[in-house]
């Protein structure tokens, strides 16, 4: 081996790894070219991205991020009852979207107030674009879009006006056979009590009129993001076959929500507004407090004050 100065060997080195850099940034460049352009990734305005960054606490943004859970909630309709489409409401980021899709396919609709969480649904799940309804529940009517068909809904309701969603599916309770939907879990528990519980009031007996309630299973604060600073629950709300009242709707309400203005009280005061001294509240509930009546008790009730 031919003999080589200490001075000349780091040279050749520095000679050598030049010549072994330039040709692997050749072969980069070479295979770009024969691999054709990048593939152009969608970069959404600043507004559009905001999305997936940032939740509004103004319209009570939870969004669970446990997909098995968001399985489980999907799976949890179970209607027996005939219904055409399934609709979500507050869809956000979309994971029990996924599943609903895989699910309903075309059966489902998503109702989303947010703009921006809209946006980003078509862009996620661009095959349920024309389906993507941007507008508040509340005000929304269902015949715009699927006529009279039924359907179940669906959703992690935002806690604020979850029961206002409730009260507005009441109001179409003909076309909804079934409901799931997240709640608090305080919620959810007053819905399901049955009469003579404390939490039991005026939408356990207005809403189980029409349905049979249950509570399906609790899920803790850390599944979400952000995380509530309560547990939530998974609440069931099934249509019953024949309603448990006879009497009409707009005065069995009266009744209930007057009974339940003063819950302290006993019928005999708290509907003392609906009494005369020749009909007055009857003997067997006269000396009890709201809580003590089952619907059936109401339903009784209501038709003795309105006959």
């Amino acid at each position: 081996m031919p003999f080589m100065s200490p001075m000349v060997m780091p040279i050749v080195k520095v000679g050598l790894s030049l010549i072994y850099h330039s040709f692997s940034v050749n072969n980069r460049e070479i295979a770009a070219t024969f691999a054709g352009p990048e593939p152009k990734i969608p970069v959404l305005p600043a507004r559009q991205r905001e999305p997936l960054l940032k939740k509004r606490k103004s319209l009570g943004q939870h969004f669970l991020r446990d997909d098995n859970m968001a399985y489980d909630i999907a799976a949890s309709i179970t209607s027996v009852h005939p219904y055409t489409y399934v609709v979500e409401v507050g869809p956000g980021e979309g994971r029990l979207t996924r599943h609903l899709l895989d699910l309903y396919s075309r059966q489902l609709y998503v109702i989303e107030l947010d703009e921006r969480f809209a946006h980003h649904l078509v862009t996620v799940f661009p095959a349920l674009s024309e389906r993507i309804i941007q507008q508040d529940f509340l005000q929304w009517t269902p015949d715009e879009v699927m006529g009279d068909h039924p359907f179940v809904l669906i959703g992690n309701f935002p806690y604020y006006i979850s029961t206002e969603i409730l009260f507005r599916a009441l109001s179409m309770r003909s076309r909804i056979p079934q409901i799931v939907g997240m709640f608090q879990k305080e919620v959810a528990d007053r819905i399901a009590a049955p009469p003579g519980n404390k939490q039991y009031g005026v939408t356990s007996v207005l809403l189980t009129a029409f349905y049979e309630a249950e509570v399906l299973f609790d899920i803790p604060p850390h599944l979400f993001d952000p995380p509530p600073k309560v547990t939530s629950a998974v609440l069931r709300l099934t249509r019953l076959a024949e309603p448990r009242i006879k009497s009409d709707y707009p005065d069995f309400r009266r009744v209930v929500k007057m009974a339940f203005n003063q819950r302290r009280k006993t019928l005999r005061n708290a509907l003392k507004a609906m009494t005369t001294t020749e009909r007055p509240v009857p003997a067997q509930w006269a000396g009890l407090r709201a809580e003590a009546l089952s619907v059936e008790d109401f339903d009784a009730l209501t038709e003795y004050f309105t006959a």
